[in-house]
């Protein structure tokens, strides 16, 4: 191993050093040079020291390591995280910054643990800079690593904290939901036998519908007063039309088209997982206590539940065959189908992503309009969204584990996006008339249809 592979390797190891750090940034808000250090301090000290502990041990331990690495890791960040969220729901303001020992000290481990295996690779793939002994060569790699780490987690908190200093409470949330997630990434990624997950594009498309939640979340911190009727009318529609897009063109006819090519009528099990689809959404709404607030219709059976997690509950339903749809076609994507081209599945994730806005809105804004705090509000919109990626992530392992049931998949999650998207058209229609809000359910449609195809 070169230097120009050390490098490339100590910024891969500090990329969750850097994520980490920007929720520091976003939790804390105003910083100064002494959390800046204590962040690249910590980080970066651990994240040298673990490939040196990893290269001492060796290589009997490999199996050891690997297997406890993920667990430890999902453990404390979701612990971490987790208290973040907590914290910032709570009326009481929080007088630590979360810069203690024993918080860094738990980051430090969370995000470095995997970098003991990184030293064991040095026992067999010896580092080779200088022409120097061995154990000379692995005390420059880790001294180089920690050192990029240092400078990286330094620029997070700095990131991090322009945004925090602004929007504290949201912000504390946002930093506690990406340490929960980057936990959870680092286990499913160890629990998945398939190698789907080590595909660098489907991690990717799995998180573009959640930044179109985190987004739509975020707009109760720059508007405070309701949406209008008629912008809300424009917002249903296109988010209705991008959706019945993604089913007739992302789920529906592809499935028929992969049904046929196996000299199978596809259109008669299409059919029948059409509608199966629409009996799993149609369940989930008689079983789920939710309200659509500006229809103030409730369903689903009585419940002494908070009004506010009601109103997310809705969007909750909304986002389970969201995460079904992304699951199919990122499994279709990473396996390489002929009827499903490669730019489809960002295509399908960056769609989902746009109607995830208003679909975000509609939680937090209305929530926030009921007298809750907006961190609160932000909060309920987030885990609206939180479906869709962890269905997305099911979906895509079972689908690549037992390949032969992806159309079955793409017909049923078709028919439970109509299903969704009928639902949901009557609330289009304002007191005046619901001209624009059709033009674009139309609009949003046709985006997506010329997405897939053009």
């Amino acid at each position: 191993m070169g230097l120009f592979e050390l490098i490339l390797l100590s910024v891969g190891l500090a990329m969750d050093a850097f994520a980490v750090s920007i929720c520091k940034g976003l939790a804390a808000g105003k910083v100064g040079k002494k959390e800046y250090l204590l962040c690249g301090v910590w980080f970066g000290a651990f994240q040298g020291l673990m490939p040196l502990a990893g290269y001492l041990v060796g290589s009997n331990f490999e199996k050891y390591i690997s297997a406890i690495a993920p667990w430890v890791a999902f453990g404390l960040l979701s612990l971490i995280g987790g208290n973040m969220i907590k914290e910032a729901l709570s009326p009481e303001e929080e007088a630590s910054p979360g810069f203690d020992v024993k918080t860094m000290f738990l980051l430090a481990v969370a995000t470095s643990i995997d970098a003991l295996a990184v030293g064991i690779t040095f026992v067999a793939v010896p580092v080779e800079v200088f022409p120097a002994a061995r154990l000379i060569n692995v005390l420059f790699a880790v001294a180089v690593i920690g050192v990029i780490t240092f400078v990286i987690s330094m620029i997070g908190v700095k990131i991090g904290s322009i945004f925090g200093d602004r929007y504290k409470s949201g912000s504390e949330i946002m930093g506690g939901t990406i340490l929960i997630f980057i936990g959870f990434r680092s286990l499913i990624s160890y629990l998945d036998r398939s190698e789907t997950l080590s595909d660098g594009d489907t991690i990717f498309g799995m998180l573009i519908p959640l930044i179109g939640t985190l987004l739509g979340s975020a707009v109760i911190y720059a508007k405070k007063s309701r949406i209008a009727d008629e912008l809300r009318a424009v917002l249903v529609g296109c988010s209705s039309g991008i959706m019945f897009s993604i089913a007739v063109w992302g789920m529906i006819e592809p499935a028929i088209g992969a049904l046929n090519r196996d000299e199978v009528n596809g259109i008669i099990p299409v059919t029948v997982c059409f509608f199966l689809g629409v009996a799993l959404q149609l369940l989930f709404d008689k079983l789920i206590p939710h309200t659509h607030v500006y229809a103030d219709i409730t369903e689903g059976p009585k419940s002494g539940l908070d009004p506010a997690i009601k109103v997310m509950l809705t969007e909750v339903i909304h986002h389970i065959p969201e995460g079904i749809t992304l699951g199919a076609i990122y499994a279709a994507h990473f396996m390489r189908t002929e009827w499903v081209s490669s730019s489809v599945a960002l295509v399908l994730a960056i769609a989902i992503a746009l109607q995830n806005i208003p679909e975000a809105i509609y939680v937090s804004m209305p929530i926030r309009e009921k007298g809750s705090r907006a961190g609160k509000a932000f909060f309920m919109g987030v885990v609206s969204g939180v479906p869709t990626p962890l269905l997305g992530v099911i979906t895509v392992v079972i689908i690549v584990l037992y390949p032969g049931i992806m159309p079955y998949i793409m017909a049923l999650a078709g028919g439970a996006l109509v299903y969704t998207t009928i639902e949901e058209i009557p609330q289009i229609a304002v007191k005046k008339d619901n001209d624009k809000g059709a033009l674009a359910f139309v609009t949003g449609f046709a985006v997506v249809m010329l997405m897939i195809f053009l």
